[in-house]
């Protein structure tokens, strides 16, 4: 499937299910990386807004740059009563947006979409001088609790595409190629949600990975997931771990 689609028919559960970002890393963007409110921030790889609506709060004008009509779409409807929000139909090769236009440029849950070398060109294009990228992940815990553990377990053994669709495919030394002189700042933070069976089930489908209503697998997948949450529950939830991780520099 064409990376572009891959989440279209996942929208719903993306919009209720996938985590926001903790506000200490926000503030890191608006104190260490240098955003401000005035900032013009060109959110790439958009998807449903998650990311573009904690920079709207922050009073930054967004443009975000998404391909997928349905993700563009739900981020509209989310954010289209902020006055200094605004979205395109584009990809992060080509966004069309002006060239020295925007002061920085963030890319949450995307870059590893992204066509890396052509990005680059485009990137360096769009950005002001001096301007940053930044890139951005809740990259869930795959380890630590039962619970972690045995959801890294399913994903393997029923989804086909698990390995190749993650960002963890990309290594630190990769990433730092992404950046000028490869001189890329990094930063961590902790990040966690709490799902009832209901959430969790919509978190996982949320992935494109995860095989979705008749597709092959998905009723194992599904069962499995309703098993695990019953021997690792407490109290009716469990915690989906993640470490929130920022690369930012020049390009």
């Amino acid at each position: 499937m064409d990376s572009k689609e891959r989440f279209s028919n996942r929208v719903g559960n993306y919009v209720k299910y996938r985590p926001s970002y903790p506000s200490a890393a926000i503030d890191y963007l608006y104190s260490t990386v240098g955003m401000k409110p005035e900032s013009r921030i060109a959110d790439v790889g958009a998807g449903t807004g998650i990311f573009s609506k904690l920079l709207l709060e922050r009073g930054s004008e967004v443009i975000a740059v998404e391909p997928n009509q349905a993700m563009r779409e739900a981020a509209d409807r989310e954010l289209g009563a902020y006055g200094q929000y605004g979205s395109v139909a584009a990809a992060a090769e080509v966004t069309g947006l002006p060239e020295h236009s925007v002061d920085f440029i963030v890319c949450a849950q995307s870059f590893h979409w992204f066509d890396r070398p052509a990005a680059q060109v485009e990137f360096h294009r769009i950005l002001k001088p001096g301007g940053k990228a930044v890139l951005i992940w809740n990259s869930r815990l795959t380890s630590g609790t039962r619970f972690l553990a045995g959801y890294e377990d399913l994903l393997r053994l029923y989804t086909t595409d698990y390995e190749q669709m993650t960002h963890k495919k990309i290594s630190p030394d990769q990433l730092k190629l992404f950046f000028r002189n490869q001189k890329m700042q990094e930063a961590r933070f902790t990040n966690s949600q709490q799902f009832n069976l209901e959430e969790l089930t919509g978190r996982a489908l949320s992935s494109s990975y995860v095989p979705a209503e008749g597709e092959p697998n998905h009723d194992e997948f599904k069962q499995g997931l309703e098993e695990l949450f019953e021997k690792t529950q407490e109290n009716g939830l469990v915690s989906f771990d993640y470490e929130t991780e920022v690369f930012w520099g020049d390009v």
